[in-house]
């Protein structure tokens, strides 16, 4: 009896000891809330930390987290250069990236972006067609003959096409999803909420500034 309960206490203070000297096999680690991209991507600017969100109009997840993104991006310091990037997956979705490309070139974004989403996902109309889309740029004080111009332009054309190649570049596959300075990826099913993805964002930019500094 004796013998058979030392044996029990020293398998036991092993376990114990193993746990200290080595817990992963004990239990899993803890989500890090990211992936790191192998090889790190180059950035537009390598003296500013580089984030660009992947997204769809037509996303009900992008479309959560749009108001919590927007709040965020106000708060951004100098040498953080935040990016949209629209997802290309489908003919849909090119549609979607054209509509903002335009935009851009056009200089309102911060007009119709946070409308784009409103009517598609709370009005559910469409806008997918150049009559449609050129009636809501129009909305919002963009004239008919400019938006026309852009929009059928060469370089919006251009713009979207490489645009379908950029999320397999990144090894995006769903989208909210976050690049940070090349080197990392996060998302909400990585993270596990938008306000998680909030924080894994800041502390890997104050990470990746740091080692600017």
């Amino acid at each position: 009896m004796l013998k058979n309960l030392t044996r029990s206490g020293l398998f036991a203070l092993s376990v114990a000891m193993t746990a200290i000297l080595n817990p992963t096999q004990i239990m899993a680690a803890e989500p890090v809330g990211y992936e790191v991209l192998t090889p790190a991507l180059p950035t537009h600017d390598v003296s500013k930390v580089e984030v660009i969100e992947f997204f769809w109009y037509g996303c009900p997840h992008c479309f959560d987290f749009e108001p919590t993104l927007a709040k965020w991006v106000k708060t951004l310091p100098k040498n953080v250069e935040f990016i949209r990037q629209p997802a290309v997956f489908s003919d849909l979705w090119g549609k979607h990236a054209k509509a903002y490309y335009t935009a851009e070139a056009l200089g309102v974004v911060d007009k119709i972006h946070a409308d784009f989403f409103d009517t598609i996902q709370i009005k559910k109309e469409h806008l997918e067609t150049e009559e449609q889309l050129t009636k809501f740029f129009a909305a919002h004080g963009v004239a008919e003959a400019d938006f026309k111009a852009a929009y059928n332009s060469f370089p919006i054309d251009m713009k979207v096409r490489q645009a379908g190649a950029l999320a397999a570049k990144y090894g995006v596959s769903g989208v909210p999803a976050i690049i940070i300075n090349g080197k990392y990826k996060t998302s909400g099913p990585l993270a596990g909420s938008n306000e998680k993805m909030i924080e894994i964002m800041n502390r890997l930019i104050e990470q990746e500034s740091a080692i600017k500094k």
